[in-house]
């Protein structure tokens, strides 16, 4: 799930974060005979980089599995999910009323490297969400949030929760319940863009699990009524624009856990081609115990929100790494398009052995090398979750290189958050 972006600027409003939201693809699976549809954005093979900085290196996988049995990980599943929808790796989460035993634990909720915060369909949370408060404005109103991504909006109120992800939790913080306020109270300025996404089956999952590099999903933007995402709606209507103080800003929860708090690790095995499922690990902080050790990885320095640069076929394109996109989203007009529903997807005769470069911020740069296959084929089984080669148009974003899901595939992808003057970064 990445930003909205123009040619100019990686956000819809100045120095407001936007996610690229899963695409639509739920005539993908569809078409081909499975049961529901993907969520879309660009797919790279599974060539990581552990290899040297410098310009001109190539990346290669690192991918030793990494067991989700300590405290400090939880497992990552790719497969059906909760709506049979194409490289959507999910974990489990548990939410809870604060300070209780009241709890929820929710299934197939989405791994996004993309975003920042939890947010929970309303109807997969149906079970806690009466012991779950919403949280009040600084205007005495019910706090409310509008996210925005590529096709479309979540809208729902913000709620005070316990968080538990494996053996770690972040305790009272807030988290954007979607779908639980009627259509009628979204805001006409400011929020509406494309669909209102407010169920688990217009999502492909129960909900997102933001763990990018940022602390929260706009901060100092945000304290702004002007550029801000928040609103206050007294008696939960007529909701208005309000700047909402960065401690009181949906949180990625990574950050508020006691010590595996600096960073992530998303782990999954190779993928040749295609499988039924594909199981990983996602596993918190970042050298600070034996299991999460920065090594056989090359560093790149990101923006506050994770962009890298680079180039493709000479362009140069603003880069992101990105779970939360379920292929490699790339703007190549040599590549044909898949016919019909598909066109979004790319669709050669054959495999294209292709390589685009990463560079970070502080200069060091590397050479992917990936294949893009025929999205078609690759869905045509309509049994197999896991898709390795998915590839697709960015549109009307042709300076964007998305490396999504499958980059993953094969790899150690690190995470560091932008936390207690630390640069944020990206490592593979």
């Amino acid at each position: 799930m990445r930003p909205t972006i123009s040619s100019s600027n990686p956000s819809r409003r100045p120095g407001l974060f936007r996610w690229l939201a899963v695409l639509s693809l739920s005539v993908f699976l569809a078409a081909c005979g499975g049961g529901g549809g993907d969520s879309g954005s660009s797919a790279v093979s599974s060539s990581s980089s552990s290899g040297s900085s410098g310009s001109g290196s190539t990346s290669t996988p690192n991918a030793q599995p990494i067991a989700a049995t300590a405290s400090n990980t939880v497992s990552i599943t790719v497969g059906p999910g909760a709506q049979n929808f194409v490289n959507i790796p999910n974990v489990s989460v548990t939410v809870c009323a604060p300070g209780t035993t009241t709890c929820q634990t929710i299934d197939n909720i989405q791994l996004d490297t993309g975003s920042y915060g939890l947010r929970l369909a309303s109807d997969a949370a149906a079970q806690i969400l009466g012991s779950l408060s919403v949280n009040t404005s600084t205007s005495g109103g019910q706090l409310a949030e509008c996210t925005q991504f590529a096709d479309g909006f979540t809208w729902g109120t913000v709620r005070t929760a316990d968080v538990k992800i494996g053996g770690e939790t972040a305790s009272a913080i807030p988290i954007q319940i979607v779908g639980d306020m009627a259509n009628t109270t979204v805001p006409l300025n400011g929020c509406i863009n494309g669909s209102n996404e407010s169920t688990s089956r217009q999502l492909g999952a129960n909900g997102i699990l933001g763990v990018g590099v940022s602390v929260t999903d706009c901060g100092a933007s945000c304290t702004d009524a002007l550029t801000s995402n928040y609103y206050s709606c007294p008696s939960g209507t007529n909701c208005t624009a309000i700047g909402v103080p960065v401690a009181q800003q949906v949180v990625n929860p990574v950050t508020k856990f006691a010590v595996n708090n600096n960073g992530v690790i998303v782990q999954l095995p190779p993928v040749a081609t295609t499988a039924a499922t594909a199981t990983g690990t996602l596993v918190f902080g970042i050298g600070t115990q034996s299991n999460n050790t920065l090594s056989g990885a090359t560093s790149f320095r990101s923006t506050g929100f994770g962009n890298l640069s680079g180039t493709y076929k000479g362009t140069a394109v603003t880069t992101i790494v990105d779970s939360g996109s379920n292929g490699l989203f790339f703007t190549d007009s040599s590549l044909p398009a898949c016919t019909s529903t598909f066109t979004d997807f790319y669709c050669p005769a054959s495999p294209q052995a292709l390589s685009a470069t990463v560079r970070g911020l502080d200069g060091t740069t590397t050479t992917v090398n990936f294949t893009v296959n025929n999205a078609q084929t690759l869905a045509s089984s309509g049994t197999n979750y896991a898709l390795n080669g998915l590839a697709g148009s960015i549109g009307s974003f042709p300076t964007l290189f998305d490396f999504g899901l499958p980059f993953f595939f094969g790899r150690h992808v690190f995470f560091g958050i932008a936390t207690n003057g630390n640069s944020p970064y990206v490592a593979f």
